[in-house]
């Protein structure tokens, strides 16, 4: 299945789901990703880049507390940069991507942070088949329309400390230390705006190729 697919189920479920005051919202991939860190023997503090993360955010604009939000990690696009480093990810001493491929998370509560546009969010974190309940501190960075494509748009930065040994992960523990910081960058639009505006290109591509062939064809 690919991500535009997945992307359209998380829609179908927050539309059911969806209070009448919230709206469903869709991770944007290409403005959403993650860092973790963790320490290596003390003497560096090495990371990787998460992409290819797939979302949705049922945003309640009035009341953000009120919002909830449920991701999929492809475990595949954990990088770390280092080939023989990203291979060790996979295999079964670590993630065992061949049975566990994604990690996901699912809101269970939400609410006000510290200051104005701040938000703790808890939820479960199923990582490596194991459930362990999370809180992400959440920072809301910008809500409005995006200029370059007039879609309603949020945009917001979640922070998070875990023990990987939590999820059955605990290998050269302590020497590589066992608590992991999570960093990610997320982009979400607004879901139904975002099905036009897909469907409205993918008719203009499909315009601009029938032209191309009869332009071909005389």
């Amino acid at each position: 299945m690919n991500r535009h697919s997945l992307a359209r189920l998380f829609l179908c479920a927050f539309i059911v789901s969806s209070s009448a005051h919230a709206t469903p919202y869709v991770f944007e991939s290409r403005h959403t990703q993650g860092v973790m860190r963790w320490n290596h023997l003390g003497f560096a503090n090495p990371g990787a880049q998460i992409s290819g993360i797939v979302g949705a955010l049922d945003w309640n604009a009035a009341a953000p507390e009120k919002s909830s939000v449920k991701a999929t990690i492809p475990i595949g696009g954990v990088i770390t940069g280092v080939a023989e480093l990203d291979e060790d990810f996979r295999s079964a001493d670590f993630f065992d991507t061949a049975h566990y491929p994604a990690a996901t998370f699912t809101s269970t509560h939400v609410e006000k942070g510290g200051s104005t546009g701040q938000l703790k969010v808890t939820g479960d974190l199923v990582v490596h088949g194991m459930t362990q309940p999370v809180t992400l501190d959440v920072r809301i960075n910008k809500v409005g329309v995006n200029p370059r494509n007039q879609l309603p748009t949020v945009g917001f930065e979640a922070t998070a400390l875990l023990k990987r040994s939590d999820f059955g992960l605990d290998r050269f523990v302590p020497q590589v230390s066992d608590e992991i910081r999570l960093a990610f960058t997320v982009t979400a639009v607004d879901a139904a705006d975002q099905e036009k505006l897909e469907r409205k290109e993918a008719a203009e591509a499909a315009a601009e190729k029938q032209k191309a062939a009869q332009t071909t064809a005389k």
